[in-house]
């Protein structure tokens, strides 16, 4: 075991720009080990919106180093299973939740917002956090990291991340355009909260087509349900990432006409207040960091919501950074160059996974959803259903377990009330 000290030589402003799930989870592990972390998000309160996330294989472990897996349990989904119905609404299929999502028992599955709330709560009492306010621009010398904010306040930090997702705008500051690093997989994929009109409980029920899939689930004590829309599409659109009008206008245009339950989803889309659309992408970086700017999450290496494993990869990826800036004793320099060493080989397997996975969730052509249909419908009865669940299994598991972690000897007492005081937190200056 490489063990390092519990604080570092030196004590360590970091500024880390998003309070999503990556963002948090570094603040907590970095204040565990003396460092003194500032997020910064640009919406004005935590994001709770979101589609539900795994929790797998190495992610589980470091959940329960941080202290938050039997909270994370206790909000499970406890999803029971799925069905594909037809046009008319007929049940085509159906298959244990097990089958559907790839999971083996210790998996846990959880609505983002409600880990981002979990992680949020569990370092509000020792971290600072800036809602409604961004990085303006990054002015970096020998000694650290001039930080204008779009506030127009202006401070001093000996470290900036970048855990501000897909579109992360600390990522264009430091390393140049997005254009660079996105990588478009030809799909786009959309997430918004609405009524349960279909009387769901714990179910989640899929309607194909050609180049589409439409999924309406309702998890675990939620009385709302969630309507989720997947469709290919081979260029991106035209519109900005943050132009809500438009895209509700790009799903209702992609989606105009089709039957089934989809003109009503479609109705409740116009009023909900926490409407999500965006492309199926990866991003792809020679370097996840600049100097003494690092990246962390889906801004360093986005692997799309088709992998399923953007949420862990964030989780194990802060628990290696902050663990590699611990053990260098605060030398970002040799931290950074560890964090990824570490992290790159199983983010590469993650990315290649979730390649395939965007093509197996819009199957092209009317003939290859009636061929799938089919074994939807005949693999709860034949006598090979356990070998092909556990192939599935089994290969998702690979990827959740593909970046080991080792023992950062972070210190038993976890973050929260009476936990070790960070450092003071750098002053403003207007």
């Amino acid at each position: 075991m490489n063990a390092v000290n519990s604080t570092p030589k030196t004590a360590k402003t970091v500024l880390i720009s998003g309070a999503s799930i990556a963002g948090p989870a570094l603040a907590l592990w970095l204040h565990r080990y003396g460092f003194a972390p500032t997020v910064v998000e640009r919406a004005p309160e935590l994001r709770t919106g979101g589609y539900k996330v795994d929790i797998r294989g190495t992610a589980i472990e470091v959940c329960r180093r941080m202290g938050v897996l039997d909270e994370i349990r206790a909000n499970s989904t406890d999803m029971r299973g799925g069905s594909y119905v037809d046009g008319s609404g007929r049940t085509i299929g159906e298959l244990p939740a097990d089958v559907f999502g790839g999971r083996v028992e210790e998996d846990d599955e959880i609505m983002r917002g409600e880990l981002a709330r979990i992680l949020y709560e569990r370092t509000r009492d020792d971290v600072e956090y800036v809602f409604g306010d961004s990085i303006g621009s990054l002015t970096e010398d020998a000694d650290g990291v001039t930080v204008t904010f779009e506030s127009g306040a202006v401070r001093r930090f000996d470290l900036v991340v970048g855990a501000d997702g897909l579109h992360s705008h600390t990522r264009k500051l430091a390393f140049g355009p997005e254009e660079r690093y996105k990588r478009h997989l030809g799909a786009y994929i959309s997430i918004f909260t609405a009524p349960n009109h279909l009387g769901l409980d714990r179910w989640e029920t899929y309607h194909a087509l050609p180049g589409k899939l439409v999924c309406v689930y309702s998890s675990a004590g939620e009385s709302d349900a969630k309507n989720l829309f997947i469709f290919s599409s081979p260029e991106e659109l035209a519109h900005d990432h943050r132009d809500v009008a438009a895209q509700k206008r790009a799903l209702a245009d992609r989606f105009g006409g089709d039957g089934w339950e989809i003109p009503r989803l479609l109705g409740h889309a116009a009023g909900a207040g926490d409407f999500y659309l965006d492309s199926m992408s990866l991003v792809e970086m020679d370097s996840w960091s600049k100097g003494r700017v690092v990246l962390l999450g889906d801004a360093a290496h986005c692997s799309s919501p088709a992998s399923g494993q953007g949420t862990g990869l964030a989780l194990i990826g802060a628990y290696v950074l902050a663990g590699e800036l611990a053990r260098a004793g605060g030398d970002h320099t040799l931290a950074f160059a560890r964090y990824e060493r570490h992290m790159r080989p199983g983010v590469e397997q993650n990315q290649k996974m979730a390649e395939g996975f965007v093509k197996e969730m819009t199957v092209g052509s009317r003939w290859k959803i009636a061929l799938r249909m089919f074994m939807v419908r005949t693999l709860p009865r034949t006598p090979w259903k356990n070998l092909i669940a556990k192939k599935i299994r089994d290969g998702i598991q690979s990827a959740a377990n593909a970046v080991p972690i080792e023992d950062y000897a972070a210190p038993a007492r976890p973050a929260g009330p009476g936990a070790p005081t960070a450092p003071a937190r750098p002053t403003v200056t207007a």
